[in-house]
């Protein structure tokens, strides 16, 4: 039977996992943490998302959890429109359809992939891998300085600073986006009313700072999640704050203080615990390839192991689902020390052009969001005025991914 090692339990990860043991792969699933466990924020899951969700056989239940997501227009700080929503869309965006962009909880979706792996899978948690075999006539395999782990393919799925990358890729570091970025879900009983021009969630720029929300099902009932509320996102300049919740909370509130409704109330309604700040770190340069030989078959890198970005299109999950919906494809009918090797070096061919093109999209959106100063932000309002599907036409690169055949 084909083996594989898959290391880490992200949503590249897990989506991996379950793809290669529904169609019949033996799959070792390492963890770092203590058990698996997704985050108690939320995210959007972008149209290449759903379809990846769908071609990985996931899709079913995604109505269970999600809920539209808001509109694409985006507010100045004092509530006036920057871009009109209608305006803010991409020439090929599905606005209502099979696969629109949803919002998601985080701890939800993790619960659909987890029941995707299915009961044949071994799960070994507490495992940091420490070392890693990459040699020509062995089984690529991955160690924590007690046990090894070998396999016909070993999957790195270990996040932006993977320990698997670092070995075979390291020309490719980790570099500070140059912003701090937060993310939390406020449940249904410690949520505030919103006002009726709230609608189901929104987005503001201002000067290099952004703030979006968006409802979690409906007030009253789990609605679209299990895990109901307000998700909100926030975006400032600088590095990664140091301060514990608490402190960094009231940054927060200070910095977003004068800007419209609800977003003040939002940021009053969060607890310390609900905050969540994930670092903003991409890879420079990219690795070379996403997959590399070793023995009958290699290594493969997805999610952030392999293409880490900024955060300013919101496509890292989405992208790890592509990653894969593409290996499953790539993978299904391929044999160790035959076709495996050749299903390795397509993933590369596959994948990395897309995401280059992507990571210079993210660059240039994360560009105009960046605009500080009132001078640098007026000509960015302007420009974005004259050209309001801008963000939205750099967006739909991203969107716009089909499942192979």
């Amino acid at each position: 039977m084909r083996s594989a090692v898959v290391v880490g339990a992200g949503v590249g990860g897990l989506a991996v996992a379950g793809a290669l043991t529904r169609t019949g792969w033996q799959v070792t699933l390492l963890e770092r943490g203590d058990r698996l466990r997704g985050d108690s924020a939320a995210l959007v899951i972008w149209p290449n998302g759903v379809r990846a969700l769908r071609a990985l056989g996931l899709g079913e239940g995604l109505g269970a959890i999600a809920s539209p997501a808001p509109s694409r227009g985006i507010r100045r700080p004092n509530g006036l429109w920057l871009v009109q929503p209608d305006a803010a869309l991409g020439d090929e965006d599905e606005v209502d359809g099979p696969d629109s962009a949803v919002v998601v909880h985080r701890e939800d979706l993790h619960d659909a992939l987890v029941a995707g792996l299915g009961g044949q899978i071994e799960i070994r948690t507490g495992v940091a891998v420490r070392t890693v075999r990459a040699l020509p006539g062995d089984l690529p395999a991955v160690g924590d300085g007690k046990h090894t782990w070998e396999a016909d393919l070993v999957v790195a799925a270990d996040g932006v600073d993977s320990v698997v990358r670092r070995r075979l890729a390291p020309e490719s570091v980790a570099v500070a986006a140059g912003c701090a970025a937060w993310r939390a879900v406020i449940p249904w009983y410690r949520a505030p009313k919103l006002p009726d021009l709230a609608g189901t969630g929104g987005e503001t720029l201002g000067q290099g700072h952004r703030f979006r929300y968006a409802l979690l099902g409906e007030r009253g009932s789990a609605g679209g999640s299990s895990r109901g509320g307000i998700y909100w996102a926030a975006t400032v300049p600088g590095a990664y704050r140091p301060e514990p919740p608490a402190a960094q909370l009231v940054l927060l509130r200070r910095w977003f203080a004068d800007w419209h409704a609800p977003i003040g109330d939002l940021l009053a309604a969060t607890d310390p615990d609900d905050l969540i700040q994930h670092p903003t770190a991409e890879l420079r340069p990219m690795p070379r390839a996403f997959a590399f030989p070793a023995g009958p078959g290699g290594f493969v890198l997805v999610g952030d192991a392999a293409h880490a970005m900024s955060h300013h299109l919101s496509q890292g999950a989405c992208l790890a689902l592509e990653d894969a919906a593409m290996l499953r494809s790539l993978l299904l009918d391929a044999i160790p020390s035959r076709s495996l090797g050749r299903a390795l070096d397509a993933y590369t061919v596959e994948r990395r052009p897309r995401v280059a093109r992507i990571v210079r999209q993210s660059r240039r959106v994360g560009a105009v969001y960046a605009a500080n100063g009132n001078l640098v932000a007026r000509a960015r309002n302007a420009a974005l005025g004259l050209t309001p599907r801008m963000l939205g036409r750099a967006g739909a690169v991203a969107r716009q991914w089909r499942p192979p055949a």
